[in-house]
């Protein structure tokens, strides 16, 4: 059915749901009484009507509007505006295409998509051994994260400090909040994407497209055109602490020789968004919380350069085209690699920010992980405790990727709280150094959720409804499994319990 073939005054909107070949596009679900003809009584008033108040009035402050002037800019009148915004007035086909033709509006921004996920999370929230006895239906929670999403994230936020301050038990590390905290803190709120910033990389990245087919060679040129900067490779031993560094006397931007051509690509990207949108960044960091007296310049500097790093990102990897990539290959990592020049880890950063509203692709998380399970790296483009506090639990396979150079190695992994993943993890080479240099070893693990998975290529061959999951934790001191054989301490907050006449598979039996 086509807009326009149906009178919208007899029409109510069900869902907005994306499809199942391409995430960014989507399809109407809806209920028509017909001309003249009486609503069918066997479906409930839930099942027909779309409430979304909270989302349209949360969106609408984010827009900067009055009631009165999105009112008049829909064509329709304030006090009507407000009883939809009171949930009083369910959204009509017509109201809601007048809003997405308007604003431009991602139309599952207001049917549900996001609350659902934050219902999801708030669900594994109360899974947490700490609230046992503490009980919500799945609808209490839907209503929660559509009228008040505020104090859905807020909780959301004291549990995540909660889980991470249990973790931070096995380590003794301070839980204070440094500068790099606050910067992570962001990047989760932003769910990692930026739009504005996006939108501006996408339109030098076109320019430099006009300029020349070598994205090397155009930055660089417009860098000694328009910046007075000359690119300069110099050799390990003169820059032997350095992979790059700004020498303004000079009007150098100076790399090592160590890089290799995807890398020297990223860091003129860098210094090209540093020197051409800095007010774009800024912007972004504009109520930012990065500030904690002595150390307020640090965040700063931080939060800039990590901006800066993802322009370099969106530069070499433009959003539009990116994301039809990602969806032709299957987001097959090294595919896209080879298609737009750019390293392991600059892909699967990139494919942590694709949230446009209307073009998102499949949200992700990434880590960066040692051999000893030191996290260096973590990003998501949705919340979930694997994302913000996993990476030491050895039944997960990113641990067993450094036995395997190069090579892709997939899981389906679930966590306690009920989370289940398609995970894939690969060792990345860092720069070039000269022998008998202790070298850096690292791996990158990118995950999403089971129910995205069938858009990648790792998931062939999975039967993703049946594959057995590894059940993992987030570490030993958060994790309550009881018979997990690869256990090495007991639960942060539990009391050991000894039986000298048995012997169970773990030396570590407990009770809350």
């Amino acid at each position: 059915m086509r807009y326009g073939e149906v009178n919208h005054d007899d029409v109510e909107i069900v869902s907005i749901c994306p499809t199942a070949n391409a995430p960014s596009c989507f399809f109407v679900k809806i209920f028509t009484k017909g001309a003249g003809q009486p609503r069918d009584s066997s479906v409930s008033p839930q099942d027909r009507k779309l409430f979304a108040g909270a989302r349209l009035r949360r969106l609408r402050l984010q827009q900067a509007l009055t009631q009165t002037r999105m009112a008049e800019d829909l064509g329709v009148s304030v006090s009507y505006l407000n009883l939809i915004e009171r949930n009083q007035r369910p959204l009509t086909a017509a109201f809601l295409l007048k809003l997405a033709s308007v604003y431009n509006f991602d139309l599952r921004e207001l049917t549900g998509d996001d609350s659902d996920a934050v219902a999801a999370e708030l669900a594994r929230v109360l899974a947490d051994p700490a609230l046992t006895g503490i009980s919500a239906g799945r609808t209490e929670l839907a209503e929660v994260a559509a009228s008040a999403p505020g104090v859905a994230a807020a909780l959301l936020r004291l549990h995540a400090l909660h889980v991470s301050g249990v973790t931070k038990q096995q380590s003794a590390a301070p839980t204070t909040a440094g500068p790099v905290e606050r910067v992570e803190q962001l990047l989760r709120d932003r769910r990692n994407h930026f739009p504005e910033l996006d939108a501006a990389c996408e339109a030098l990245a076109d320019d430099l497209r006009l300029a020349s087919a070598d994205l090397s060679a155009a930055m660089t040129d417009r860098l000694r055109v328009r910046h007075g900067l000359t690119v300069r490779v110099l050799p390990v031993d003169v820059m032997p602490d350095h992979l790059r560094r700004l020498d303004l006397h000079a009007r150098q931007l100076q790399l090592s020789e160590g890089l290799d051509a995807s890398s020297r690509r990223f860091h003129i990207a860098c210094q090209l968004a540093l020197s051409e949108l800095r007010p774009v960044i800024d912007a972004a960091l504009v109520g930012a919380d990065l500030s904690d007296g002595a150390e307020d310049r640090a965040g700063a500097r931080i939060g800039v350069q990590v901006l800066a790093n993802y322009a370099a990102a969106a530069i070499m990897m433009p959003y539009g085209r990116f994301v039809g990539s990602c969806e032709a290959l299957g987001y097959d990592v090294e595919l896209l690699q080879a298609r737009f020049g750019a390293g392991f880890e600059q892909v699967a950063h990139r494919l942590t920010t694709l949230q446009r509203p209307g073009a998102r692709g499949v949200p992700f998380f990434l880590m960066r992980l040692d051999r000893a399970g030191n996290v260096s790296k973590r990003l998501s483009a949705f919340n979930t405790p694997l994302a913000q506090h996993g990476g030491g639990c050895p039944l997960w396979a990113v641990h067993t990727a450094f036995d395997r150079p190069g090579a892709i190695v997939r899981q389906v992994v679930e966590t306690e709280d009920g989370g289940r993943f398609l995970t894939i993890a690969r060792t990345v080479r860092t720069f070039a150094m000269p022998f008998g240099s202790t070298r850096p070893e690292f791996v990158i693990a990118l995950g999403c959720e089971l129910a995205h998975a069938r858009a990648l290529v790792y998931a062939h061959g999975l039967e993703l409804d049946t594959t057995p999951a590894v059940p993992i934790g987030l570490g030993c001191a958060a994790c309550a499994r009881t018979g997990c054989r690869q256990r090495s301490i007991a639960p942060a907050g539990t009391r050991l319990r000894f039986d000298e006449r048995s012997r169970g598979v773990t030396p570590f039996r407990f009770e809350g």
